[in-house]
């Protein structure tokens, strides 16, 4: 299983979001038919760009609940203040990626920004 973790600033479009998905995927060497879900976490759950980018893509989005949030956060690689302060994790798109992904998951590497969205790929650990 793939996942492309997303997280946002308030009010971004879904073309923001696909653009970012699509260069983290660009970056590793895949093509978006890699994915196999998105994910975010819980306070982005009425972020409509979000799951406008997943209904665009076919692919479901997977609400990260705060526990699974934070228990993914020790395996981020990115530290941002803002993440911390806001969603108790050093980086909403990794942690969410993470943590949908599995257990054994794995970051492909460090999240990218696109302007105003985050997107991290994890892999989870029976696909690695």
């Amino acid at each position: 299983m793939m996942v492309a973790g997303i997280g946002s600033r308030k009010g971004v479009s879904a073309r923001d979001v696909l653009a970012a998905i699509e260069t983290a995927l660009e970056a590793h060497g895949l093509a978006m038919t890699a994915l196999s879900a998105l994910a975010t976490a819980s306070l982005k759950q009425n972020e409509e760009a979000i799951f406008s980018a997943g209904r665009e893509l076919a692919l479901p989005v997977i609400i990260v609940e705060d526990d699974a949030l934070k228990a993914a956060s020790s395996r981020a690689i990115s530290c941002s203040s803002l993440s911390q302060e806001r969603a108790g994790t050093p980086s909403v798109s990794e942690a969410s990626a993470l943590a949908a992904a599995g257990k054994d998951a794995k970051l492909l590497g460090p999240r990218i920004v696109l302007g105003p969205v985050t997107c991290a790929i994890a892999i989870s650990g029976d696909a690695a």
